[in-house]
């Protein structure tokens, strides 16, 4: 018994250290096994994965080949060379994982740009043709008006409801006086009415409404200062009828020129007869 004790005693170290997997089961892993560990964890963990599976798997085998040099040899000089090679593969991997999704992201985001770009393009197109036929149909109901306004007007002139020029100021319709009221009066007589509705109408057909006075005058019959309160009550009463029968009133103005600017001899009834009118202009815009 004493025998058997002692040669067990020798020899079982032996047998320990001769076993060359008990040797590198023992020994701790190096540290550039360690970090090749953790360096194909973070790569695997990350982009690389997905984008880059080939350089991940080369990484992977890289590895192994560490892992089975360190079962073999434990901590050698080959082994931590292995390890080396297997972390920087891992490394590689990551790193081209990370570079392609930003590769990925700027695309995409250039794309995105581009299609913006091409939906602002239209919808500018869009609004810029919808925009012109608007203009085209202001511009067909503007002529059209305008039209209708010179019809009206030259109809006034043919049937001898009102005399109608052009000067520096625009349009001036000239409607006699004497037809508009008794003498004296600033009254409209009944029989006004035909040829002041004819000129409402002329005036509603203006497309954008534009500046009116209406100017009355008077002979030179009275004093100046009864003569320019009747030629203004002249005014009003014309300014008047034609606010009823639609004329808009916002640019409308009324004028009191008494005797002053004759058109003709106040020596002669025909010339004091030919004084006394009321003009509405319609001023140019």
């Amino acid at each position: 018994m004493t025998y058997t004790r002692l040669t067990l005693h020798r020899v079982l170290p032996v047998i320990l250290l001769g076993s060359p997997l008990l040797a590198c089961g023992s020994s701790q892993a190096p540290k550039e096994l360690v970090d090749a560990r953790a360096a194909y964890t973070a790569a695997e963990s990350g982009y690389a994965k997905q984008l880059t599976p080939a350089q991940l798997h080369e990484a992977k085998q890289a590895l192994d080949r560490a892992e089975q040099k360190f079962s073999d040899d434990g901590d050698s000089a080959t082994t931590r060379d292995a390890a080396y090679i297997a972390m920087r593969e891992a490394q590689l991997a990551e790193v081209t994982g990370k570079t392609q999704h930003f590769q990925n992201e700027v695309q995409s985001l250039k794309q995105q740009h581009s299609e913006m770009q091409a939906k602002n393009a239209q919808e500018a197109e869009a609004k810029l043709a919808q925009a012109r036929d608007q203009l085209a149909r202001e511009q067909a109901a503007r002529e059209e008006a305008e039209r209708r306004s010179k019809q009206a007007l030259d109809k006034l002139s043919a049937a001898n409801a009102a005399a109608v020029k052009q000067d520096q100021r625009g349009t001036v319709i000239t409607l006699s006086g004497s037809v508009l009221f008794a003498s004296g009066k600033s009254t409209l007589l009944p029989g006004s009415q035909s040829r002041l509705e004819q000129v409402a109408q002329a005036l509603k057909g203006q497309e954008a409404h534009p500046k009116l006075s209406i100017e009355g005058y008077t002979d030179s019959t009275g004093s100046a200062e009864i003569n320019t309160a009747l030629s203004r009550a002249r005014a009003d009463a014309v300014a008047d009828y034609l606010a009823q029968h639609g004329v808009p009133t916002a640019e409308m103005e009324t004028v009191g020129m008494g005797s002053s600017q004759p058109i003709a001899d106040n020596s002669t009834p025909e010339g004091r007869a030919q004084n006394r009118r009321v003009e509405i202009v319609v001023h140019n815009r």
